[in-house]
């Protein structure tokens, strides 16, 4: 089966946005979570490191999710791959 250029688009547009999202992933649950150790100050009687670590993760992770989902079914839609209701 031959891929047409439309289908290229997506698939290029597609692997360009979970690229993109894999790396603030990784930014977010590796390197601010090295880096979070040297935040010494207490937050709401918690070290802010915790709350880094604990919190602003998890937020971060369902952002992603969200993004990813409302993106992929924009592209979806105008190429014409949306799944029907």
């Amino acid at each position: 089966m031959q891929l047409t250029e439309r289908h290229h688009q997506y698939w290029q547009k597609n692997l360009r946005l979970t690229g993109v999202l894999l790396a603030i992933w990784f930014v977010v649950t590796f390197v601010v979570g090295f880096y979070a150790r040297e935040l010494n100050f207490t937050f709401f009687g918690w070290p802010f490191s915790f709350w880094v670590a604990s919190q602003g993760a998890l937020i971060v992770y369902c952002l992603i999710i969200w993004y990813y989902a409302r993106t992929m079914n924009r592209l979806d839609q105008e190429h014409g791959v949306a799944e029907e209701e």
